[in-house]
């Protein structure tokens, strides 16, 4: 299957914008959304939602938490929203899949949780598109995330903004960005089996 080119996809999005529309843009992490907030600000009215069930355990959660409330503080251009810690959630999304390698099914099963509760957020804020910053790192498929987006997109009648944030050095300018602003870059994914999988 031929892949699709998201950033460009992204960039007839952007250039056919009238005014900033109002965009629910998830994210795993500070040092992710750093570059995604910095991109899109110009473009969209940015709501960050903090939605991640996967980060194990709580006091990393609440790290990266804080860490992604230092970020929005000092980039402006963007409001920060916190989704409720579920790990439950994540439990439940990943059974059968617990097994699996870094980034294969496992992971695909995460993701989708995460944007499924995104999607329905989107849909009562009356949002006017959702995105994610997980294409940004180059441990991520940019490929399937895009694919679970217009999924949802369809099934909760709004629109997903497609994107692989990782192209034009996006990853970098992250790295940087996280230098600037003295963000604490967590070393594994977040779940329990990267965790473990790290040490």
């Amino acid at each position: 299957m031929q892949k699709v080119n998201y950033q460009l996809q992204l960039d007839g999005i952007t250039a056919n914008l009238t005014g900033k529309p109002s965009l629910l843009l998830h994210s795993c992490c500070g040092p992710c959304s750093s570059y995604v907030i910095e991109y899109l600000s110009k473009f969209f009215q940015i709501t960050v939602y903090y939605y991640n069930p996967n980060i194990h355990p709580k006091e990393e959660y609440l790290h990266r938490l804080e860490t992604q409330r230092q970020l929005v503080e000092k980039l402006g251009g963007a409001v920060l929203v916190e989704g409720e810690y579920e790990p439950s959630r994540y439990f439940d999304a990943v059974r059968g899949y617990e097994d699996s390698a870094e980034g294969g099914e496992r992971c695909n099963h995460c993701i989708e949780e995460r944007l499924v509760q995104t999607a329905q957020k989107c849909k009562e804020g009356g949002y006017d598109y959702f995105a994610t910053t997980l294409t940004v790192s180059p441990h991520k498929n940019a490929q399937i995330i895009n694919q679970i987006g217009f999924e949802l997109s369809q099934k909760f009648g709004i629109k997903w903004l497609p994107s692989d944030f990782k192209k034009r050095e996006g990853y970098k300018r992250s790295i940087e960005l996280s230098a600037e602003y003295g963000l604490y870059r967590q070393d594994y994914c977040g779940c329990i089996f990267s965790l473990q999988s790290k040490n």
